[in-house]
């Protein structure tokens, strides 16, 4: 697949990316030699071959799922605009009416 000037100015419109007309003729050979690799790539066989994130096979390491109520609540509250200390249960986030 070869890409000429007007299919690259389109490729970048859609990009939402201002190329000038200098840059046109380096941009399509940069775009036409990475559609040649990714040609390239697909003539590869990979048949049996199962995809994988990284190079090592491990698992993620995993934490305990545990509730907790962060605490400290001050230092919670500390990072907030706005927060009121009302009620027996500690402090709340105020935040901005939404629903009428």
């Amino acid at each position: 697949m070869s890409l000429d000037q007007k299919q690259v100015k389109h490729i970048a419109t859609l990009a939402r990316i201002r190329v000038e007309d200098a840059e046109l003729p380096g941009l399509v050979n940069e775009l036409n030699g990475i559609m040649t690799w990714i040609e390239q790539l697909n003539e590869v066989d990979v048949t049996g071959v199962e995809p994988m994130a990284g190079v090592q096979s491990r698992d993620l390491p995993r934490r305990p799922d545990v509730i907790n109520d962060g605490g400290d609540p001050d230092k919670v509250l500390k990072n907030a605009p706005d927060a009121t200390r009302v009620g027996s249960n500690g402090g709340f986030f105020v935040v901005p009416k939404v629903v009428e």
